[in-house]
């Protein structure tokens, strides 16, 4: 099924590029993806188009958040085997 600003897709490419390196190391490339095209379709799906560079905005804010998330499940983990040990 195609949808609004497929041929766009380069640009939406690009967006992904840019946010892998800077990602590099944090988060996987394919999780960068999903984030790009999550954020793509979230904005066709609230307002009716995707302009790249909200989709670039929501998609490095979810990242970040991500990123934030799993530094704090790591840092509880670390307190968590601590607690355990002898």
């Amino acid at each position: 099924m195609a949808h609004q600003g497929d041929g766009d897709l380069p640009r939406y490419a690009a967006i992904g590029e840019r946010l892998i390196e800077e990602f590099d190391g944090v988060h996987a490339s394919e999780t960068v993806s999903r984030c790009v095209s999550a954020a793509r379709y979230g904005a066709e799906e609230v307002t009716g188009s995707a302009p790249p560079d909200l989709v670039e905005r929501i998609a490095r804010r979810h990242l970040e958040v991500l990123a934030v998330v799993a530094a704090e499940k790591r840092r509880q983990a670390r307190r968590s085997s601590l607690d355990n040990a002898p």
